[in-house]
This record gives structure tokens, sequence and C-alpha cells, in this order.
């Protein structure tokens, strides 16, 4: 098992707990005051819930060991469940969306409005806690449920703030209205937050490339190696899973190294880049220096070629 599960599991988890507790208490609080504002944050924060409960049972399960019928691991299970709360995000917004026009159109009134703000201050509070220890638990173990779910904490926090200030104004002077229309520029911001997720989770999923400052580093580790025996390399490929990175590249050694040689070199190459990127798998395809094609070859002192 990862030494990192304990932190991305154990995050997961707060995100569960704080999610379940203000869905509660913007509930009642909506059902109180009457306001569709508070009635949307509770189902905001209740797509929250469902992505933090996604984000828990993925980062578990793409902890789990490569096997025969996962021979390159689990990871995109991350990947997959942050596509999943963008998209649960989206329904969300749409719900919201239509609740807050209708209010525009039909009229809405509140009240008791000093129990909302009270609720909504402490949303305020709690998000910015978790969310915080989120995107830190995704940046240590490079996690992308996590991110995505500190991602949708920290709009909720915003679009809480925001309907905080607004109830805030309705209180003061009376102007029901303003209450279904903050909850309609809710929707607009969330709608924002999950195409965003939606998007990002997408690419690793279709297998897109690295992108290129993360092959200019690899570039720059195998160019140290000229001195090693490398003499050029070619077919550099790379992509993403999870928080893993998968990467494969053809490479030339000069003639005269015997395999043993050759073949130590190519794992101190893969150390190196893994030193470099993280968590990586590296595959080392070894070649003869008759291989090097015009302008993939590798001198002691040059910068190695873009086309590598």
């Amino acid at each position: 098992m990862s030494v990192t599960t304990p932190s991305k599991t154990g995050a997961a988890a707060l995100s569960i707990a704080s999610n379940s507790a203000l869905i509660l208490l913007k509930a009642i609080a909506g059902i109180v005051t009457g306001s569709v504002a508070l009635l949307t944050e509770a189902l905001h924060s209740s797509t929250d819930l469902v992505a933090s409960i996604v984000a828990f049972f993925s980062v578990r399960a793409a902890d789990v060991p490569a096997d025969a019928t996962h021979p390159y691991g689990h990871e995109k299970i991350e990947d997959m469940a942050a596509a999943i709360e963008g998209i649960l995000i989206l329904v969300g917004c749409g719900v919201i969306a239509f609740e807050a026009v209708r209010h525009l159109v039909n009229g809405s009134q509140v009240e008791r409005l000093g129990i909302g703000i009270a609720v909504l201050a402490v949303s305020v509070v709690v998000n910015l806690v978790v969310s915080r220890t989120l995107r830190t638990r995704a940046r240590l173990t490079g996690s992308p449920a996590l991110a995505a779910d500190a991602a949708h904490l920290t709009t909720d926090m915003a679009t809480s703030a925001g309907v905080l200030v607004a109830l805030t104004v309705a209180l003061s002077t009376g102007w029901d209205w303003i209450d279904p229309a903050i909850a309609l520029a809710v929707a607009l911001v969330i709608a924002v937050a999950g195409v965003r997720i939606l998007t990002s989770s997408s690419r690793v999923l279709v297998d897109e490339g690295l992108p290129d400052p993360e092959l200019d580093v690899i570039r720059e580790v195998v160019g140290a190696f000229a001195e090693r025996g490398i003499v050029g390399f070619h077919e550099l490929r790379g992509r993403q899973a999870g928080a893993r990175r998968h990467i494969d590249l053809h490479v030339q050694f000069r003639s005269g190294t015997t395999l043993e040689d050759a073949h130590r070199t190519a794992h101190e190459l893969q150390d190196a880049i893994r030193g470099r990127l993280g968590h990586a798998d590296v595959l080392i395809h070894l070649e003869p220096e008759d291989r090097v094609r015009p302008g993939e070859g590798l001198t002691t002192g040059d910068p190695p070629p873009r086309g590598g």
C-alpha cells in the first residue's frame, strides 16, 4: 500500500464530514428563512458531498498496486472521479439556475435572515480550513481527485461569501429579489469551476501528452548523460494517470558500450527522470549508435535536441 494513502483518505474523509454538517445547517436555515440562495447553497454542498465520497473511494482504489487485470495501475480512477465531480457540479448548476429564475419571475420572500447569515459565516470558515487541507494533501500526493475536491470547496466558500453579502443587503434594505439574483450568479460561478475540472480530467483520460515544460525537463536530463555513453534519443512520449506519469523513449548508446553498462546507465537515467518529475514509470528502449537519426544526436556540451 502506498505511504500516501492515509493522508489522502484522511483528507477525503474530513471533506465528507464537513460537507455533511454544512448540508444540514444550510438546509435547515434555508427552510427557516425561505431563502432560495441558502437552499441552492445546500444543494451545492450536496454535490460537494457526493464529490467527496467519490474522491474518498477513488484515492483508495488508485493506490492499489498494479495487478493482472490492470498492469498499468489504477491511478486513472482518480481522473475518472474528477470527471464525475465536474459533471455533478454542472448538474447542480442547472438546478440552481432553474430555481433562481423561477423565484425571480414569481417573486420571493425571505425572513429571519440572521440565522442564514450566521450559518453562511460558519460555512465560509469551515470550507476555508478544509479546502486548504485538501489542497495541501493534493500537492503532496499529486492527487487530482483531492485537487478537484479542494476546488469544489473553494468555490463553495466563495459562493457562500457572496450569498452572505446578499442576505446582509436584503436584511438591511428589504430587497428580497437580491436572494434569487445572487443564487443565479452562484450557478454561473459553479459552472465555470465544473467545466474547468471536467476539461482537465478529460485530457488525462484521453491520454493527452505531457506538457512541453515536463518534456523539456526529460530532454535536459537525457542531455546530461551525454558523457555517460548516450549519443542520441528519439520517440520520447509521455502521458499522465492520476499522480503518476508514464514515459517511454528510445536511447542510443555509443558503439562498444556493453549491454551491462548500457543497462546500468539506463537505470540511472530512469532514476534521474523520476527525481525531477516525481512519480513516474520510465521505459527505455536501448539501441546502438548507428540508429541515431539526423538531428537527434547528443554531443558533450550540446543542448538536447527538441525533436528527441
